[in-house]
């Protein structure tokens, strides 16, 4: 279940987060976590499996496109089908015209053409 951030779950957020590649720095991480947390066409989800958090999908809102700017899962959970099964419920939510940035290009891309293959 999606489950959107706030403030508490800022340490989860952030586990997560660092996960990807161009996230390993703590001061980018820091960066990344308050541009979600300060800008309103930015907005963070986390993926709860359980109790537990188990990934994290991040977007940007502009016009009627949404840019996915973090996918992650970790990397236990990797390979149930969790990020496709988070960008189905975007899409579910409302969010249109689903993109990837050039840190998520490649794997957002492979789960996008999974979902058109599905419908």
């Amino acid at each position: 279940m999606l489950v959107r951030y706030k403030k508490a779950l800022e340490k989860i957020a952030m586990g997560l987060i660092s996960l990807m590649p161009q996230e390993k720095d703590i001061k980018r991480l820091m960066e990344t976590i308050h541009h979600y947390e300060q800008n309103e066409n930015w907005t963070l989800f986390l993926w709860k499996k359980g109790e537990e958090y188990v990934g994290a999908v991040g977007i940007a809102e502009e016009d009627d496109t949404t840019t996915i700017q973090h996918i992650t899962v970790i990397p236990s959970y990797r390979g149930e089908g969790i990020a496709l099964t988070m960008l189905r419920q975007l899409q579910e939510m409302g969010f249109k015209n689903i993109q990837p940035n050039e840190d998520t290009s490649a794997f957002v891309q492979k789960c996008i053409t999974i979902l058109k293959e599905a419908d």
